[in-house]
């Protein structure tokens, strides 16, 4: 099985971010980095810059960077941050 989804383009993860009613720099700031540090995640692959824009759109960073998240034949690559939990991860789908 090959995997076809692609990517989403950078203007639609900022514009699912505006929609939640903040910006790419508002999010960075809230998670205690610089404005422009989460916008190096939209270029290039930085788990655990993938994982606070995603929380933040209640998704799974698989859902935005197929292709980071999924080898050639569909499956699911193990990509966590070191310094997010398997709690902190399942928070974004409101598991208890």
């Amino acid at each position: 099985m090959i995997n076809h989804k692609k990517d989403w383009h950078q203007a639609d993860i900022i514009a699912a971010l505006r929609r939640r009613g903040t910006t790419l720099a508002a999010v960075s700031r809230e998670a205690g980095l610089s404005s422009s540090t989460l916008a190096n995640t939209l270029s290039r692959p930085w788990p655990k810059g993938e994982w606070i824009i995603a929380n933040y759109l209640k998704l799974h960073p698989s859902e935005i960077w197929p292709s980071r998240y999924f080898d050639l034949n569909g499956q699911l690559l193990e990509r966590t941050p070191r310094s997010i939990t398997q709690n902190q991860s399942l928070n974004c789908y409101n598991v208890q």
